[in-house]
C-alpha cells in the first residue's frame, strides 16, 4: 500500500471522471460527480488499486515526448470498469431502517 499512489488515484483525472459515470449508473445522489469527488479518498484506496497502478508505472515508464498523457487511470486494464463498479457498489449506504432483520 501506497500513500502517494493512492493519492495519484484520487486526483487522475480519467479515475474521477470513470468512478462518477459508475456512480451515476447506480445512482447514487442527484449529482455523482460530487459524490466521486467528496468521496475520493475511499475509492482510492480499494484493494489492489494501488498494486495495479505502480505495476503499470514500472511497465510503461512516461517517454517525456510533448503533449504526453500520463495516467494509468486511461488504461482500462490497470483498474478496470467492473472493479470500478464493484468499489462503488460496497459503498452504497445501507437503506434505511437497518439490514431488514427482524430484532
Amino acid at each position: 500500500m501506497s500513500y502517494l499512489t493512492q493519492n495519484e488515484i484520487a486526483s487522475s483525472t480519467a479515475m474521477l471522471n470513470r468512478v462518477a459515470q459508475a456512480a451515476a449508473e447506480e445512482n447514487l445522489g442527484s449529482d455523482p460527480d460530487r459524490w466521486t469527488y467528496e468521496n475520493r479518498r475511499d475509492w482510492a484506496s480499494a484493494p489492489g488499486w494501488d498494486d495495479a497502478w505502480e505495476s503499470y508505472k514500472v511497465g510503461n515508464p512516461p517517454t517525456g515526448e510533448p503533449g504526453e498523457v500520463y495516467d494509468p487511470g486511461l488504461d482500462e486494464g490497470v483498474i478496470t470498469d467492473g472493479m470500478i463498479l464493484s468499489q462503488v457498489q460496497s459503498m452504497i449506504p445501507a437503506p434505511p431502517g437497518g439490514s431488514g432483520q427482524n430484532g
